[in-house]
């Protein structure tokens, strides 16, 4: 793990926080969608937000 400061760790705890909310978010948007496009969409975004928090947990290894 790279040095980081207290200030970039919490930066970095902010955006995973937002990148969770989004996942559930999208998730829950998709199971709500009736049209499969926007269904898929949806779990598109979700995935990209998962990828997302992802990369950023990689930088706290």
């Amino acid at each position: 793990m790279a040095n980081l400061t207290s200030k970039e760790l919490s930066a970095i705890e902010d955006q995973l926080n937002c990148e969770q909310m989004l996942i559930k978010k999208f998730k829950a948007y998709a199971e709500m969608a009736t049209d499969p496009q926007v269904k898929t969409t949806c779990e598109q975004i979700a995935n990209q937000h998962k990828q997302h928090f992802d990369t950023l947990m990689g930088h706290l290894y």
